[in-house]
């Protein structure tokens, strides 16, 4: 059986995209080819990778890129993190699982350096929780259930 492609898309591929792509590769990874894309490349967040390494992820190696029509007509799963991405993805063809997830940016978060901190860590545990929630997801229903 071929692996699924999923394609997670942002607006700059510097913070939510690439957490969903690091803890897609770690829980994901038997079962799919995974990879993160922008509207436009914003370059990897340091809070991004710093709040991912506090759990072991290493995303420092991961790329800022912008979306590719060569993955993006290829994938299984095109899915979007933010609004802007969900209005602004190119048209995928129609064999194509679109989703949204929306999550908060935290790198607009406001406050002090803690609350900006926890916004981070938030976000992160909330997309985790939600590409574990996928994967199960993957393994009890068909593409059209999702």
């Amino acid at each position: 059986m071929s692996k699924k492609i999923i394609y997670f898309l942002c607006t700059g591929n510097s913070c939510r995209s690439q957490i969903a792509e690091g803890f897609a590769r770690k829980y994901l990874h038997e079962e799919c080819d995974v990879y993160s894309a922008g509207i436009e490349a914003h370059g990897l967040n340091p809070k991004a990778i710093q709040v991912m390494k506090e759990i072991d992820v290493d995303i420092s190696q991961q790329t800022s890129d912008i979306v590719a029509y060569e993955i993006l007509n290829r994938a299984d799963y095109v899915i979007t993190l933010c609004g802007d991405a969900n209005d602004k993805c190119p048209v995928t063809p129609p064999n194509i699982t679109r989703l949204h997830w929306g999550f908060d940016d935290p790198a607009q978060a406001k406050g002090t350096e803690e609350e900006q901190w926890q916004v981070f860590r938030r976000v992160r545990d909330e997309i985790e929780q939600r590409i574990q929630s996928f994967k199960e997801e993957m393994k009890s229903c068909s593409v059209d259930e999702l």
